[in-house]
């Protein structure tokens, strides 16, 4: 059983026991998050496709931790002007593992 759900913009393809990083949950460590935005779910072969969402259908999340991602740099620069900044970003995102799927 698998199922497609979207979380902080972005769509994952779970499964009971999947640990993932999801964009940044306002949740504690140790809590569990229910995710009823669920697009797709496949039980026993039988597909439901939601319009956009699967009604009833819901997926647990026990949040593990949070941290940051890699940094990545941003460099601006006009060629000939002596323009220059340089910046850093570490996204944040929130390690979760997926408890259960219900449909």
């Amino acid at each position: 059983m698998y199922a497609v759900i979207e979380t902080g913009g972005k769509q994952f393809k779970v499964q009971e026991g999947d640990v993932l990083r999801v964009e940044s949950l306002r949740a504690e460590a140790g809590e569990t998050v229910v995710i009823d935005k669920v697009l797709l779910v496949n039980k026993d072969g039988q597909l439901s496709v939601g319009a956009p969402y699967v009604s009833g259908a819901k997926v647990s999340l026990k949040v593990e931790e949070h941290g940051k991602g890699k940094k990545i740099i941003v460099f601006k620069y006009k060629a000939k002007k002596n323009y220059r900044k340089k910046k850093g970003h570490r996204q944040p995102y929130t390690k979760v593992t997926v408890e259960k799927i219900e449909a």
